[in-house]
């Protein structure tokens, strides 16, 4: 089920919008709502993989709303849906999988949905091929590397590369860090910072980097990673 969110400030397009999307088969709006502060709150209730957002919140702005919602996700896929076209450029530079001008029409919003159902399949497929008792295929720039996944001690992602590594060797590859992350078991692995993937059998200590960062020293490596104050309480829950 394609879980979706309706961000728009009159009322009547919510409900006439949230109708559109749920005649879609597979597609449930798990959330409709008017201005940014619901918006977020919502996202962060129900996680939904859709966000159909309009441009203008009533004085809030749906460029910023979006923002901070792939900052929370970045995987979540924004649909503008908006009376406002002059806006499609920004969007479309930063972060909008598409951008639909009022009025809406029914066939333009499921091609939208297929195309992202489509989409979700795909990655499904991708993830049970390529990962392989316990390996994984990293897709370089010349070449491609089979990596014992109990190798990998921390990814991270810098300068739009992401670099995998491990004891012996660092491995270049354009792939995103939240696409290797769903291929990392996450009772091996955590998410600890928007840009560092580790290991958690390979922490070896933690330093305090600012108020709310720790610096994270790991075994067999000279490198570090970064861990958010909120990833360090979840770490503690599961060493405890």
């Amino acid at each position: 089920m394609l879980k979706v969110m309706v961000v728009e400030d009159e009322e009547q397009i919510r409900i006439i919008l949230g109708k559109m999307i749920e005649k879609n088969e597979g597609c449930k709006v798990v959330s409709s709502c008017e201005n940014f502060a619901a918006a977020i709150n919502d996202f962060i209730k129900f996680r939904p993989q859709v966000v159909f957002m309009d441009i203008d919140l009533g004085g809030d702005s749906g460029l910023e709303c979006a923002k901070a919602i792939t900052e929370v996700d970045p995987k979540v896929k924004i649909v503008f849906a908006t009376a406002h076209s002059e806006y499609m450029a920004d969007a479309f530079e930063i972060y909008a999988f598409d951008y639909l001008v009022k009025p809406f029409d029914m066939e333009r919003i499921r091609k939208t949905l297929d195309r992202i159902k489509d989409m979700s399949s795909e990655k499904e497929i991708d993830a049970k091929s390529e990962v392989s008792h316990e390996k994984l295929i990293i897709r370089g720039k010349e070449e491609i590397n089979i990596v014992n996944v109990a190798d990998i001690i921390m990814v991270e992602r810098t300068d739009g590369i992401t670099r995998i590594v491990t004891k012996d060797e660092v491995f270049l590859t354009s792939q995103s860090l939240s696409s290797l992350e769903e291929k990392l078991d996450p009772e091996q692995f955590i998410r600890c910072h928007k840009s560092y993937i580790i290991k958690t059998d390979a922490i070896r200590k933690l330093e305090v980097y600012g108020r709310w960062t720790y610096i994270v020293k790991l075994k067999d490596t000279e490198e570090t990673a970064l861990m958010t104050s909120e990833k360090y309480e979840e770490i503690k829950k599961r060493f405890s």
